[in-house]
């Protein structure tokens, strides 16, 4: 038979609107964001604390409607949070600072 069954779609190239989810150059390792690259270097439990932070970060900034002993604890979390990433910030500043450009 001449046109015999229509190929069904592979999922994990096309999302549901029909468009590519990437470009040519993306599909083969090329030309990704720096900000993706990062993402992949993690690895699956830095991600998983990554999402875990985004989503008290979200659930705080949203103002949900929580018991008041869980906006204590979140707010102390996200304190302790922002702490730790201004001290993270000042050491990338520091290894910036230290290494040379280009190596």
């Amino acid at each position: 038979m001449i046109f015999g069954r229509p190929r069904e779609k592979r999922p994990e190239m096309e999302p549901e609107n029909g468009r590519p989810a990437g470009t040519g150059e993306e599909w083969l390792g090329r030309n990704r964001s720096s900000k993706r690259q990062l993402w992949e270097r993690l690895n699956p439990r830095s991600r998983k604390q990554i999402r875990m932070i985004a989503e008290g970060l979200a659930l705080q900034q949203s103002h949900a409607q929580l018991p008041e002993f869980a906006k204590s604890k979140l707010s102390a979390c996200m304190a302790e949070v922002e702490r730790l990433a201004s001290k993270i910030r000042l050491i990338l500043e520091e290894v910036a600072r230290r290494t040379p450009p280009g190596g």
